[in-house]
């Protein structure tokens, strides 16, 4: 099993333009130079849009939309890195075109280290197809498990111990610990984690035993009612906050709410309202914007604030990865947004109240250089 770093130009975050550093304020001489650590599997994503419906059985739908992108944890680690994190990414890919689509996409077109990420010959690429319609998502995916890598847990790669960061993203797998996360909170990053649905109906909070090393936890509302036994997220969140020292749960359309069970604090947000083209992704970018905002120390409720913002953002564009904002998209809508007076009223002035504090962390002026989007395509030959 290779790395692809032998068969590629170097990259990595200098490849791209530089961003706005969110962590400027925080950072000092002998913090680990990662930022957000990640591991997880790597999908190519082939995202069909403008159905008016489902697909019925026995008949043909045609899409007005379509586009693809990395997939799956490449949906946070895109999120993070535009949010001008410095991300690492421990991955397998394929060394079919769908794997190399996906790896340049990663390092070269975002930034996001791939050094402890490698190339398994004779695997092909899982790939998932996704439909949106009617506000929802319906997905069919294919691939088989990656084989383990040929190194020893020896705590210079995944899925040993991992590098020192500031941070790590994990998503908590019913009934399995993950023994890195242990590691992780044992050099000082602090993990945040959501959780996948169990298909089991279970729902036994044992199974969240990892919560142990998080420092917060972010499920939906159905799944933190569900693993607390409770008919209310706010209680579920109230509840959660007894296991882990911050707990937010999000509402979907209502927004978020959040516990912080070290001081007692609560806080919740309500959504923006947006045209939402494809939600694939928001969930990822949800937590992208809250890691983001908790390592540079904001407010809670800014912290909040700023996840349901990155996530509405999102669901205005194709896919998940490449619909993550990045601070020109997050500029522009506040820059029309302070348009309004502070004291307006509606929900504009409502707006410009809850998102004053990005005043502080935007320069006057920002204009990066655009972002990649979802395109229908992998891309063309050169002609000869």
């Amino acid at each position: 099993m290779s790395s692809r770093r032998d068969d590629l130009p170097p990259a990595g975050p200098a490849a791209v333009p530089p961003s706005l550093d969110p962590l400027a304020a925080v950072r000092a001489d002998g913090d680990p130079r990662t930022d957000v650590y990640l591991t997880g599997t790597v999908f190519l994503d082939i995202i069909f849009t403008g159905l008016d419906s489902a697909p019925v059985r026995g008949t043909e739908s045609w899409a007005r939309g379509m586009g693809s992108s990395p997939g799956g944890v490449a949906n946070m680690a895109t999120a993070l890195a535009r949010l001008g994190l410095r991300t690492s990414l421990a991955a397998a890919f394929g060394d079919d075109h769908y794997g190399e689509y996906c790896w340049e996409a990663l390092e070269q077109g975002e930034g996001i280290d791939l050094a402890l990420s490698r190339t398994v010959p004779g695997w092909h690429s899982p790939v998932t197809v996704s439909m949106a319609y009617e506000g929802e998502r319906t997905m069919v995916s294919h691939g088989h498990e990656a084989p383990p890598p040929d190194f020893a847990f020896d705590g210079k790669h995944a899925p040993g111990c991992p590098p020192p960061s500031r941070a790590c993203v994990a998503s908590l797998v019913q009934g399995r610990r993950e023994g890195w996360l242990g590691c992780a909170a044992s050099r000082g990053s602090r993990i945040f984690a959501d959780v996948g649905w169990d298909d089991s109906g279970r729902w036994d909070p044992a199974d969240l035993a990892d919560l142990e090393h998080c420092e917060a936890f972010l499920p939906n509302a159905e799944e933190a009612m569900r693993y607390t036994r409770t008919d209310c997220p706010r209680a579920a969140a109230r509840k959660l906050a007894d296991r882990v020292p911050l707990a937010v749960v999000t509402l979907g359309a209502e927004g978020a709410c959040a516990v912080d069970g070290r001081t007692g604090e609560s806080a919740e947000v309500p959504a923006i309202a947006v045209e939402e083209l494809d939600p694939t992704g928001a969930g990822d970018v949800f937590v992208a914007g809250f890691v983001t905002g908790t390592l540079a120390d904001w407010p809670l409720t800014d912290r909040l604030a700023f996840a349901g913002l990155s996530a509405a953002l999102s669901v205005q564009e194709f896919g998940g990865s490449l619909s993550a904002p990045g601070w020109a998209e997050i500029a522009a809508w506040w820059q029309q947004l302070r348009g309004y007076d502070a004291g307006a009223t509606g929900t504009a002035g409502e707006l410009r109240r809850q998102y004053a504090f990005l005043d502080e962390v935007l320069p006057a002026a920002y204009r990066p250089a655009p972002l990649a989007r979802a395109l229908p395509t992998l891309g063309f030959r050169r002609p000869a």
